[in-house]
């Protein structure tokens, strides 16, 4: 290959990249918080039906629970504080548990975000923090929405 081709070639793949990460965000699926649970607390078709599959939701990311962390807690509305869980019969149904990832970097508690990752049911508690989860993310990246 010459260098006209190499650069030709290289060119194309920089400019079609965008198009290709687009594309594989848009095919998770984008659901709600409210949408994860029924009126009854159990668990809606969608989140049974997507169960360890990814799935993209957005929301606002609660304070951290500690400094350097891989987890955060995203929720359907701003919280200027935690909202801990101390047991599975007090989780609400309108925040998330998500392990990131990488150490994440705290976006402010007001700015939506979204959350891709890996859609987990069942009662978890972290072993490390205490927090007690019903449903959560894992392997999970945010962006500002």
């Amino acid at each position: 290959m010459n260098r006209r081709g190499f650069f030709a070639t290289a060119t194309g793949a920089v400019v079609a990249a965008p198009f290709i990460a687009t594309r594989a965000m848009a095919a998770e699926p984008q659901v709600r918080l409210r949408e994860l649970y029924n009126n009854d607390m159990s668990f809606t078709p969608f989140a049974l039906e997507h169960e360890g599959q990814r799935v993209a939701i957005e929301g606002f990311m609660a304070p951290p629970l500690k400094a350097d962390s891989e987890f955060y807690v995203l929720t359907n509305r701003p919280m200027a504080v935690c909202p801990f869980c101390s047991s599975e019969a007090e989780w609400p149904n309108d925040i998330l548990a998500v392990y990131a990832q990488r150490v994440v970097d705290v976006i402010p508690f007001n700015v939506k975000i979204v959350t891709r990752g890996t859609l987990e049911l069942g009662t978890y508690t972290d072993p490390e923090l205490g927090f007690v989860s019903r449903v959560r993310l894992t392997d999970a990246v945010q962006e500002r929405a």
